[in-house]
């Protein structure tokens, strides 16, 4: 019997019964030590929004590096190339409802740097992107915290700071966190 759902087909029920899947995230910095954020909704709570690094699932075949280098040109019309990419510095599996069943993401976080005021375009968003996505903004550690909205990883801000001033080599591993 199969189970309908509005997730993509890269989200499978894990033993537990829980939809989940893998993604490449990128935190991406300007030379102004502010971060690449995406502000987006779920249809299903539509007064709910926040903010997060671009990134998303790794394809079948991708390996993390080359999912992350994709998410970044889909979503933000940035190319990027495999060695501008810095890390992994950083994991997490975040848990979370979404289209109204709960899933697990296993995350794994890249650096990379970019220039002071790139443009940005949403020109490459897929049609469910265009209706859950809501807008992309370049904004500071203190601008993160500042705001109102929830931020995931909620730790974003501190390691925007940890890593403007250069990344020191070791992976923070942040376990598994509810995102609701």
């Amino acid at each position: 019997m199969s189970v309908t759902t509005s997730l993509g087909d890269d989200w499978v029920p894990a033993p537990d019964g829980v939809r989940e899947r893998h993604a490449a995230r990128v935190i991406l910095v300007d030379d102004a030590g502010r971060v690449l954020v995406v502000r987006g909704h779920d249809a299903d709570q539509p007064e709910r929004s926040w903010w997060f690094t671009v990134g998303g699932g790794i394809d079948a075949g991708e390996t993390p590096v080359d999912a992350a280098l994709r998410e970044t040109r889909e979503e933000a019309g940035l190319t990027l190339a495999a060695g501008d990419l810095v890390g992994p510095v950083l994991t997490r599996t975040g848990v979370f409802e979404f289209f109204a069943e709960t899933c697990r993401q296993h995350e794994v976080f890249y650096l990379a740097r970019v220039a002071d005021a790139v443009e940005v375009s949403a020109a490459g968003w897929t049609e469910a992107e265009r209706e859950l996505l809501d807008e992309m903004a370049w904004l500071t550690p203190a601008q993160l915290r500042d705001q109102p909205l929830e931020v995931f990883p909620p730790e974003l801000p501190d390691v925007v700071d940890h890593l403007v001033s250069g990344w020191d080599g070791e992976v923070r591993h942040l376990g598994v966190q509810l995102d609701d």
